[in-house]
């Protein structure tokens, strides 16, 4: 079995700025190509979840309302393009409250493989940061770093490590991955 694991904000919709939040669906925007990359991997036979850390919902930015009807328009939303997503798991802990499914700690990843059933035989995290990073090197997930979010290129010389791979957007890794997965 093959999982791909996504952020969202960055990776699958506009990233909205440190420290910014989308709080409705009218703030949220597709990237260009997000979901076609999508698609391509759920035709490939991925399962795909999208993993993802909403600490506005505790900072009382937004309701938990509100995240779950950007959640449940974005899964509609990839219905109509042919794409059922295994899963949306999200964190909405702050940091301080220590829990243990805030990326980089990877009570999320672990949760949607158990309901998944079964272990993945190779599985990649697809994200925009080195919390994203990391959170898939825990999990022994192959990193993907995506430049349309938070993390620039010209940030490399300060990066942790460096991930198994590095892409423009969610479009290209996942061409990639199923040109070599397939």
């Amino acid at each position: 079995m093959k999982v791909a694991f996504l952020d969202r904000d960055g990776v699958v919709n506009e990233y909205p700025g440190n420290g910014e939040y989308v709080k409705n669906w009218k703030e949220f925007k597709f990237i260009p190509g997000s979901t076609e990359g999508i698609k391509n991997l759920h035709r490939c036979g991925f399962k795909i979840f999208i993993i993802s850390n909403q600490a506005g919902v505790a900072k009382g930015i937004y309701r938990q309302k509100d995240l779950d009807k950007i959640n449940k328009k974005m899964q509609s939303h990839f219905k109509k393009n042919g794409v059922s997503l295994s899963g949306i798991y999200c964190c909405t802990h702050l940091v301080e409250d220590n829990c243990a499914c805030r990326k980089p700690k990877i009570g999320l990843l672990d949760k949607a493989v158990s309901e998944l059933g079964a272990n993945p035989q190779v599985s990649f995290f697809i994200g925009d940061s080195f919390v994203d990073m990391k959170a898939a090197r825990s999990f022994g997930a192959k990193p993907i770093l995506v430049l349309s979010g938070k993390e620039k290129i010209s940030n490399r010389n300060n990066w942790e490590f460096e991930p198994d791979y590095v892409f423009d957007n969610l479009l290209i890794a996942a061409h990639y991955l199923c040109s070599r997965h397939e």
